[in-house]
Parts: structure tokens; C-alpha cells; sequence
């Protein structure tokens, strides 16, 4: 593919280093994710992929190298309504009694700023949680939420502004089956209508034919950086939750690459 037809790049990161608590924690990561494609970074826990995503959208500074968001410098960035981002699971509502529509029309307010809210706004909150499938639950307290639910909360929250990119850390961790499900048919209807993706992952999991590319990390570098591996066994199931160690000399095979 020439340059010229080579999609543009929605992140980029070059020789990123980051610490926390004084301990390095990135040690010169570069990350690629150009237009309309589906990267996962994966890697075991303490690896640096939620480390990673985070100093992408500026929650953890950077100790070196540096980051764009859309060709911009990610310090001079102000166009985050075109960012979608879904932390690891926490309270929805941050123990503030709220709705499932309250919560995830607080994702429109990247785009209202201080204006009322519009039909284009009050349409675009009713089409996200109808994507995560809880139309029929929006004037619930999220307080009455399962875990699952409580994750297609906040994926709705993010998609209410229809950002044209998505940044998702680890959106399947705890998360019952059926709505590992839903989150995997919401990512491909995202995915068709051209979000580019950027997914925290322990494993692949029901996320695995959407994925183009896989970054997996170990110890804060970039390990590999291409085809998604193939996951065998039983950690290619969503249910599996990877938390025994690997020997050292055990070949690398799963979608967790340890």
C-alpha cells in the first residue's frame, strides 16, 4: 500500500515511557492505530495495557517519547467528543443515585458544552443504550444494575457522543456471558459504521473476528505487533478467567501471551 493511500493514524504513540509510583511501567512503547482499524493490546496483568491507554488520552503523563490524537500533539487536543473512552468497570454512576438514561446522557456533554440538550441529543442517548440493549430498563437506578449491565451503561455512555474513536479497557472483564454477547454485537455495529477501536484485553474472547491487529505487551514493551494470535483450549472461552501462572519454559499460545 503506498503512503498516500495508507489511513491516516487516529493514535500514535512513539517511545512512550510512563512510571507510576515511581516504578516504570512503559519503557518506550510505540503504538500505531490508523482509521477503521480494531487494535487489541494484550498482555498479562501488570504489563502496561491499561497504563498505556491511559497516558493515550492523557490520564497518565508521559515520562518520554510522546502521543497524537488525530495528527494533533495529544497537549494541544481538544476534540474529545470525537474520543469515546470506557474505564474498567467501576459504579456507573460513581454513587450518585442516576438513571440508566441520566448516566448515559452525561456522554452527550462533550458535544452540548453549556447548550440544552437538543432531539439530536436526546435520539443519540436513546439509539446507545438501545445498542446495549436496555431500552427497556433507561429510567432504572443503575444502582439496580448486574455487573454486565453496569458495563453496557458505561460502553453507552461512551457511544452517546458517536465518537469516531473508541478506547475500551478490558470492557469483558467480570462480565456475564449474554452480555459479553451483547458488547460483541454493539463493537460490530460500531465497527461497521467506521469506529476506529483501541480495546484493552485479557484475552480475545467473543472479541476475536473483529480484531485486525494485536499489540501485546510484557513488562512495558511491545512484544509483538501484528496478526492476533490464536487462542487454543480453554482460554479461547469468554467464561475463562486466565489466572494461573505459566511456566517459564511454557510455549506462548494463548490469546494472553504471559
Amino acid at each position: 500500500m503506498s503512503e498516500s493511500s495508507t489511513p491516516e493514524a487516529v493514535i500514535s504513540m512513539r517511545a512512550g515511557t510512563a512510571a507510576l509510583g515511581g516504578r516504570p511501567v512503559l519503557r518506550g512503547v510505540d503504538l500505531t492505530v490508523r482509521r477503521g482499524e480494531v487494535v487489541a493490546l494484550l498482555g498479562a496483568n501488570g504489563s502496561g495495557k491499561s497504563t498505556a491507554v491511559r497516558s493515550v488520552i492523557g490520564q497518565v503523563p508521559l515520562t518520554g517519547g510522546g502521543v497524537e490524537l488525530f495528527g494533533t500533539p495529544l497537549r494541544r487536543f481538544r476534540q474529545w467528543a470525537r474520543v469515546g473512552y470506557v474505564p474498567q468497570r467501576t459504579t456507573a454512576a460513581g454513587g450518585v443515585p442516576a438513571t440508566i438514561h441520566e448516566v448515559v446522557s452525561s456522554g452527550r456533554l462533550s458535544r452540548t458544552k453549556l447548550r440544552l440538550p437538543r432531539g439530536a441529543d436526546r435520539e443519540a442517548v436513546d439509539r446507545a443504550i438501545e445498542l446495549v440493549g436496555l431500552t427497556d430498563r433507561a429510567k432504572d437506578s443503575v444502582d439496580a444494575l448486574s455487573g454486565g449491565q453496569h458495563q453496557r451503561v458505561l460502553i453507552a455512555r461512551a457511544l452517546a457522543a458517536a465518537p469516531e474513536l473508541l478506547i475500551m479497557d478490558e470492557p469483558m472483564a467480570g462480565v456475564d456471558l449474554a452480555s459479553q454477547e451483547i458488547l460483541a454485537a454493539t463493537l460490530r455495529a460500531q465497527v461497521a459504521a467506521g469506529t476506529t477501536v483501541l480495546l484493552v484485553l485479557h484475552e480475545l474472547g467473543p472479541l476475536e473476528p473483529l480484531i485486525d491487529r494485536a499489540v501485546v505487551l510484557r513488562d512495558g514493551c511491545v512484544l509483538h505487533d501484528g496478526p492476533p494470535p490464536k487462542a487454543v483450549g480453554q482460554h479461547a472461552l469468554p467464561g475463562h478467567d486466565h489466572v494461573h501462572p505459566h511456566a517459564a519454559s511454557e510455549p506462548v499460545r494463548t490469546g494472553l501471551l504471559s
